[in-house]
């Protein structure tokens, strides 16, 4: 299999599409970034406020639900931009034309197009961009949603939220993310080709998914180095890329700071 410096070589040439992403503050969006950046291809960004926590009405223009992340992509002589939403649909689009190097190798030798005939690299990176938001941000946003409930809550029914929240975190919230989080582990120790990344040894667009919902997570929701070393390893390796950083930067010069969360 090709090394990811090799395959860069092999990318076909989309440097005239004009892409645009549309941005949020304190949204998701931030791994888009990342992967722009990782990606070295030429994007404009625009942001946005939120207002009373929500995004603004603005961003029903580009798109019809108004969420965030958002990217256009519009290809030289294209009458109307291509507008996306969904942070896995728009990592595999970026992946797919302008990084495939991002994405493992599909098919074990000899067995293209066969029924399980894929790498196991490439099943888990298939999985990794489809868990990221069908399966942990849930559980995630729901935790940050009992928590916002707990503190807000009038005084004088306080303890009654708090019980009713207590309840849910002990009997539901908390064992599913330790469930997660246990999993995640074990998959980091076992990736393929000796491991550092979900898929195995180099990075991939479903690495760059992942880290959000872990970075927010990080120190939260029971997601400690004491219990889950090697997933806390993994993140402390992903905010080492130079991509990273360099999307962490730019956040800092449009919001003054940048503070993972959910």
């Amino acid at each position: 299999m090709a090394s990811q410096d090799e395959s860069r070589q092999n990318v076909g040439t989309n440097g005239n599409a004009k892409v645009i992403l549309y941005w949020l503050d304190k949204s998701r969006a931030q791994r888009i970034l990342w992967l722009l950046e990782e990606l070295k291809v030429d994007y404009e960004l625009k942001t946005y406020k939120r207002i009373d926590m929500l995004a603004p009405p603005e961003l029903k223009q580009i798109h019809p639900l108004g969420k965030s992340p958002l990217l256009s992509v519009q290809a030289e002589g294209a009458a109307e931009p291509l507008v996306l939403a969904e942070s896995g649909l728009i990592t595999e689009y970026l992946v797919d034309h302008f990084g495939p190097y991002l994405a493992p190798k599909q098919w074990q030798k000899g067995k293209e197009n066969q029924v399980q005939g894929e790498t196991e690299e490439w099943v888990r990176y298939r999985y990794f961009m489809h868990y990221a938001e069908g399966t942990l941000m849930p559980y995630l946003v729901t935790a940050l949603l009992f928590k916002a409930l707990k503190a807000k809550s009038p005084f004088f029914i306080r303890p009654i939220v708090n019980a009713i929240a207590g309840n849910v975190e002990s009997l539901y919230l908390n064992p599913n993310l330790a469930s997660n989080f246990s999993f995640l582990e074990s998959q980091v120790k076992s990736a393929p080709n000796g491991g550092g990344y979900l898929c195995g040894s180099e990075l991939t667009g479903a690495d760059i998914l992942m880290s959000f919902p872990l970075g927010a997570a990080k120190g939260r929701s029971g997601f400690t180095e004491e219990k889950y070393p090697a997933l806390w390893a993994y993140v402390g390796r992903l905010e080492e890329i130079e991509g990273y950083k360099r999307a962490v930067q730019k956040i800092i010069d449009v919001e003054g700071s940048y503070n993972p969360s959910l």
